[in-house]
């Protein structure tokens, strides 16, 4: 069985006279890290949409895992697999470690109209994630704004994986973190290749 986890074959995408991407041929590997590497309009973030499911390419195809396939939404690659961080991480400020982890995927407890936010379990599997990665949240029901910027970009990375993301997207993941929080976050990145999860990299740091 191939060890190739997504295939871009030829994939174009065209903004009325606008060229973004053109004929564009990659592959990724099960536990791959790729950057993409360019200056502010070389086309990344367009490249990431169309893996992410946001465009739909104009030409050429999308392989997954052996298999032609076609995003009609974000859902749609989310659901095999493809999750995306980026810079703005998606996180509400005012809102616990907790409810930001889950976001509108919160466990919980009792049955049918009788279910709850079952919250003990949801902070144990915060912090044990969270721990995982070295960030100690001793409170889980801090505001996610008191936290620092590599805290919060490892928060949002580490919630993708616990949902199941084969594919990593990082968009820009250090822009704005110091030189101590970007060897956090790079170390984290690094350490997914040992869980098959592969990892694009987009930058325009060149270092």
């Amino acid at each position: 069985m191939s060890d190739v986890l997504v295939e871009f074959n030829n994939i174009s995408k065209f903004f009325g006279s606008v060229i973004a991407l053109k004929d564009v041929t990659m592959k990724l590997k099960k536990g791959e890290i790729m950057c993409l590497l360019g200056d502010n309009g070389a086309g990344k973030s367009t490249l990431i949409k169309t893996l992410a499911g946001v465009h739909k390419p104009d030409e050429g195809e999308i392989v997954i895992e052996g298999k032609k396939t076609v995003f009609d939404s974000p859902k749609d690659a989310l659901d095999m697999g493809i999750a995306t961080v980026y810079q703005d991480l998606a996180l509400v400020s005012l809102m616990s470690v907790t409810r930001n982890f889950f976001m509108g995927r919160e466990p919980t407890k009792g049955f049918g109209p009788f279910k709850t936010f079952d919250i003990n379990r949801a902070n144990t599997i915060a912090s044990e994630r969270m721990g995982q990665i070295g960030i100690d949240v001793r409170d889980p029901s801090q505001a996610v704004g008191t936290m620092s910027g590599g805290e919060r970009q490892c928060l949002a990375i580490s919630r993708a994986i616990y949902f199941g993301a084969k594919v990593l997207i990082l968009d820009e993941p250090t822009n704005h973190l110091s030189v101590k929080e970007t060897n956090k976050v790079l170390k984290f990145v690094e350490g997914l290749k040992s869980q098959g999860v592969t990892s694009i990299f987009i930058t325009h740091n060149l270092s």
